[in-house]
């Protein structure tokens, strides 16, 4: 709504409170854009931890079931659950659901180690990493390998073995905007 529009509704604007809000807004935004990529986390709490590493774990299924371009367009992750956005045109089926649910939990039961090295994003990308968020990196960059499952360019906390993770369960799929999916999921430890 203009300051037109408003004073033709008989409502006034507060200019100087617009200003003042306008302006928190745009430090906070500049502020958050220079710190560093925290890969949606809220904090690097175990659970955090537990349920970023199954995001990787997540997006190898996504691409078995789905094809490779079921992409990451974004994460959030809480305590209480995980929330990942990819690429998919269409509804997943209940089936399809189903077999991601089924190779993400197959790779915690087998125990996987989750290794980190140093490296350069060319050399990441020539070992056949994924690197899906462009300027956002470094000259050194961490690259997580979970056996031959993914293999990602990451700043976030992992666990140091999938069986860590217990069991995973995906709680809801739905659209988050034209193109884009967005799929709820836990991690849980045997008996919670």
């Amino acid at each position: 709504m203009t300051i037109e529009m408003a004073g033709k509704a008989g409502l006034t604007v507060d200019r100087e409170g617009f200003e003042e809000a306008n302006r928190k807004h745009q430090e906070l935004s500049r502020t958050t854009s220079a710190g560093a990529f925290k890969a949606g986390l809220q904090d690097n709490s175990e659970i955090v931890t537990k349920m970023h590493t199954a995001t990787h774990l997540l997006h190898a299924a996504l691409h078995k079931v789905l094809g490779p371009s079921a992409n990451q367009k974004g994460s959030n992750i809480t305590p209480e659950r995980l929330r990942f956005d990819f690429t998919w045109p269409e509804k997943m089926t209940d089936g399809q659901l189903a077999q991601v649910e089924a190779l993400v939990n197959g790779w915690i039961k087998d125990a996987i180690p989750v290794e980190k090295k140093m490296t350069t994003v060319e050399a990441a990308k020539a070992e056949g990493a994924m690197a899906l968020f462009g300027s956002k990196y470094g000259d050194q960059v961490s690259l997580y390998t979970i056996g031959d499952v993914s293999k990602e360019i990451c700043s976030g906390p992992h666990v140091a073995n999938t069986s860590e993770l217990g069991s995973f369960k995906i709680l809801k799929e739905q659209s988050s905007s034209a193109g884009v999916r967005r799929i709820k999921a836990v991690v849980e430890q045997p008996g919670a």
